[in-house]
């Protein structure tokens, strides 16, 4: 789609087209676009009254919801129109699909990429070059940044890695790991990792199904907002009880151990969560940890997402790292499941190289779960991923990432504070890639996270609307009150130039709603 092109649309075009990326939405989001329509009544004081008179039960509203649809989609601040994206139909519904579920939502990444491709995103890397992806949950992964290692441009291919590698990883990458978490977390401990407490897995989405299937009758709590792909791993197995927990977004959804207790003394017996937190980007000091550890260690199992655990901004970016494995007294008793690998700290995600640390019956059981559900990570990437596991060199590889990292978050911070967005330490991420925006401050469609990542892509920038990090995998009702309708997630893992490109695109959305506190001339 040419996105210079002027829109003319009439009121029934502007409509249909908003409801068709409505319907898009997964069924637990839909009421993504009233909550909008809502907004904007309140700020305009428009009166259903005066509109359809007094509706009441079995009157017609549709006067009051074409208006503001057609609010949304037309004449809008500088633009002639501003319509929504008109998604391509997902499925073709003539076609008879037997034993297909064909009602299986997108993640929220998929999700806004697949709007981006209906405005022409994906379509050739030159034109994309024109886009800031600020919505893809990756890092660079280019030689582009200072004192970091040189990404592998050949693999060695040795002839026992040409069969297929053991469900729990071979056994040499296996003991790096161990040896890295011993070194680095584990000096002061009589209890060491060996290989046997270590299962790699081909992807962190892969560790965790295998997780999921080898729970069994239980509660199992999870705090919102946290990573969206939890969805699909907690809605898939029937075994255990996912139970949502909504963090305050007054105290900036800080992880408090009141609330752990609480859940505790509901019957809770295994616990998942991020840290540090997508999407928030913040991180659970050592104290924090210390005491989660001491709460729940034999009561409760602890699944630890680590991902962007090295990503890490409160130690002056000397490589340091924060990690349960800190606080673990004895390997094989304590039940604590730990996720990482080398998708994002070693900005290797396209190696599908991760693995996950625990008590050596949770690792066995682990290895028989991938026999029938993954097969098994790559053989080859494998081996040659060993060396990088050197304690060593990670330290230094990590410094150069947080130095490298921390100057972006100030970067698009810097940019945005001047848009006349506020931080401070509350809301300021000291680890991950990413920022939890608030939009509440700004006018109309733009406080509304729907609205703002329309806006969004007319200027070429992507963004991951807030509603999508409502885990709720058993569709509470209770919960339908805390979908993040003003929030995005901004990712700044890409380069540089794209952070330029997307905070280019965020001033030019503002300054066409005249909300900037400067002019750009």
């Amino acid at each position: 789609m040419n996105m210079d092109r002027s829109f003319t649309l009439s009121d029934d075009e502007s409509i249909s087209e908003f409801e068709k990326l409505e319907s898009t939405l997964p069924d637990s989001l839909k009421r993504s676009s009233s909550s909008l329509i809502d907004l904007l009544a309140n700020n305009e004081n428009i009166s259903t009254s005066s509109l359809v008179g007094n509706p009441g039960p079995g009157r017609n509203r549709e006067p009051l919801r074409n208006h503001l649809y057609s609010k949304l989609s037309r004449s809008e601040n500088g633009r002639e129109s501003s319509p929504i994206p008109l998604p391509k139909p997902k499925f073709n519904e003539n076609i008879h699909k037997p034993a297909m579920n064909d009602k299986q939502s997108s993640t929220g990444v998929l999700w806004v990429t697949e709007r981006a491709n209906e405005y022409g995103f994906g379509q050739s890397e030159e034109g994309d070059a024109a886009w800031a992806n600020l919505g893809q949950g990756s890092p660079e992964h280019g030689d582009t940044i200072p004192n970091s290692f040189p990404r592998p441009q050949t693999i060695p291919i040795p002839d026992k890695s040409k069969g297929y590698a053991p469900t729990a990883g071979i056994r040499e990458l296996r003991e790096a790991v161990a040896n890295y978490y011993n070194e680095t977390y584990r000096t002061s401990k009589s209890s060491k990792y060996t290989w046997k407490n270590v299962c790699i897995v081909p992807g962190g989405r892969a560790g965790l199904t295998r997780i999921a299937s080898i729970i069994k009758d239980c509660y199992l709590s999870f705090f919102l907002p946290d990573y969206t792909a939890y969805a699909e791993m907690l809605s898939l197995f029937k075994n255990f009880s996912p139970i949502p927990v909504p963090l305050n977004e007054n105290d900036h959804y800080q992880f408090h151990l009141n609330l752990i207790k609480t859940e505790l003394k509901k019957g809770v017996s295994a616990l998942l969560t991020s840290n540090p937190r997508n999407p928030t980007g913040k991180c659970l000091t050592k104290l924090q940890l210390y005491q989660l550890h001491k709460l729940c260690r034999e009561k409760c199992l602890l699944i630890m997402d680590e991902f962007y655990s090295h990503y890490y901004y409160d130690d002056n970016c000397s490589g340091s790292s924060i990690s349960s494995a800190e606080f673990i007294e004895d390997v094989n008793s304590d039940p604590v499941l730990i996720l990482n690998g080398l998708t994002k700290a070693f900005r290797l995600p396209g190696w599908r190289i991760c693995w996950i640390l625990g008590p050596e019956d949770y690792i066995n059981a682990l290895s028989s779960a991938g026999s029938y559900l993954d097969g098994g990570s790559n053989s080859p990437f494998q081996y040659a991923a060993i060396d990088f596991l050197k304690p060593l060199n990670v330290k230094n590889e990590m410094k150069a990432l947080q130095l490298h990292f921390k100057m972006k978050r100030d970067y698009i911070i810097g940019r945005l504070t001047k848009m006349g967005w506020s931080f401070n330490e509350s809301n300021t991420p000291n680890s991950t890639f990413y920022l939890w925006l608030n939009l509440s401050h700004l006018p109309g469609k733009l406080s509304n996270c729907l609205g703002f990542f329309h806006e969004c892509l007319h200027s070429k920038v992507i963004v991951v609307p807030g509603f999508f990090f409502l885990i709720n995998p058993q569709n509470l009702s209770n919960l339908e009150d805390v979908i993040w309708y003003n929030y995005v997630r901004l990712s700044y893992g890409p380069e540089l130039h794209q952070l330029e490109l997307g905070m280019d695109g965020i001033e030019q959305v503002l300054n066409r709603f005249g909300c900037l506190p400067y002019s750009l001339k």
